[in-house]
């Protein structure tokens, strides 16, 4: 069960389930009740435990897997997205000017802090009477949450009032290291530092292909090498490697290769 009233987000979960969403569109501070939540991104894997505290940058790529507790308890977790919007009424506020770009961790443990404990579990009366939420309360306990981590690490300014969108990198490493994570080009685009225009160009100059069929291919051909010498089954790839469905996967796996995935595990 997820629910999300404004920018509070609360997830309740009895078995092990993946996360939709690859994209992190905002920053968003949130605590694991019980159960694992593990994070894999282009940086490695970080789990986050029972009562741990993590401040998530915006803009980066990142895959999910909620793990509920043994004998049935559920996974629990409970995020506040710390939206652009709120952060430049805080900014513009308090008279707080950054001009320089963040260059630190994008993920970031504040188990430690206490008060950050007793303010997040201080949202949960909103989950059980959501309709005491109004929008008002919502954007209050947003800038009380940038206040509280200002307070708690200082430093932190930086990372939460950096406003800049990301700069222009190199497109073929990028697309290298982050082909396997399911997102609209736009996002690809937007990560890289270019339109969506200027990215289609700058993507068939370096690859000579356009890029869904790039990503397409590079997936399959991931996916190949994973089952002829990993053995691994299609069933456990294909969600990995950025395919929504299993009937999908095969289709194009037989168009490319003129093989069903299934034979080549039997060879």
């Amino acid at each position: 069960m997820g629910v999300q009233n404004y920018n509070i987000l609360y997830s309740c979960v009895y078995e092990k389930e993946r996360g939709n969403e690859q994209f992190v569109e905002e920053n968003a501070l949130g605590i694991v009740l019980s159960g694992e939540l593990h994070l894999y991104s282009n940086g490695g894997t970080v789990v986050f435990k029972k009562n741990s505290i993590g401040l998530i940058r915006r803009n980066q790529l990142a895959k999910s897997m909620k793990l509920p507790e043994a004998k049935g308890k559920p996974f629990r977790a409970i995020n506040i997205l710390l939206d652009q919007n709120a952060l430049w009424k805080y900014a513009s506020t308090h008279a707080i000017e950054n001009n320089n770009r963040y260059h630190g961790d994008y993920i970031i443990d504040l188990t430690k802090d206490v008060l950050l404990k007793d303010y997040l579990e201080s949202l949960l009366p909103y989950i059980d009477n959501p309709q005491m939420l109004t929008r008002a309360i919502s954007e209050h306990k947003i800038l009380e949450a940038i206040e509280l981590l200002l307070k708690v690490k200082p430093e932190l300014i930086s990372f939460l009032f950096d406003f800049n969108d990301p700069h222009k990198i190199d497109l073929e490493a990028y697309m290298i290291q982050n082909f396997t994570f399911n997102v609209p080009l736009e996002k690809f685009a937007k990560l890289t530092g270019r339109s969506l225009a200027t990215f289609k160009r700058d993507f068939r100059k370096t690859f000579n292909d356009s890029p869904r069929q790039w990503l397409t291919k590079k997936r399959l051909e991931e996916a190949h090498f994973l089952m002829n010498t990993k053995h691994k089954k299609p069933s456990e790839i294909y969600l990995d490697l950025g395919f929504e469905d299993l009937s999908h996967f095969s289709y194009s796996f037989k168009k490319m290769f003129g093989i069903a995935p299934s034979m080549i595990l039997k060879r």
